[in-house]
């Protein structure tokens, strides 16, 4: 069987995430690295891009409480957008923000430490939502008809 090489497998965020996700700090963009000779001549921190739809890469860290392993509750998630994602409103007394990940999908990664080998997840959106805002566009919710 030949899976393409950067194949993603689109999934919906209640299965992923049965008991929800949280952000954990801000969402970051992804730069390009700079060698130290390119911060010396002043040259322009340029965006990282995402091969597959050619648009800015940004970056989010994430907590999962239904993860069963310690090295699974937290992970990163690459969005791959025109514009940086903007996360909802903090929620008072909370320190994390719950969020549904929309155009969710995952690709495997092989990981290993000494001669300990196991799967990981590349944790790939197009943006978030707050937990009660309603579904964007494209999404089984938003294709609903309302009820007359």
């Amino acid at each position: 069987m030949a899976v393409p090489h950067g194949m993603s497998f689109p999934i919906d965020h209640d299965v992923m995430f049965p008991e929800g996700v949280y952000l954990v700090g801000e969402i970051q963009p992804l730069t390009e690295y700079q060698s130290q000779e390119d911060r010396a001549r002043n040259r322009p921190v340029r965006p990282r891009i995402d091969e597959a739809t050619g648009m800015p890469l940004f970056k989010g860290m994430f907590a999962d409480p239904s993860a069963e392993k310690d090295r699974d509750k937290s992970f990163a998630v690459l969005f791959a957008a025109k514009v940086q994602p903007v996360p909802p409103a903090a929620m008072p007394g909370m320190p994390f923000r719950p969020v549904i990940l929309e155009g969710l999908s995952v690709q495997p990664r092989a990981e290993s430490t000494g001669q300990a080998k196991w799967i990981t997840w590349v944790v790939r959106a197009t943006g978030m939502r707050a937990v009660d805002a309603p579904a964007g566009r494209g999404s089984k919710a938003a294709e609903k008809p309302a009820a007359a």
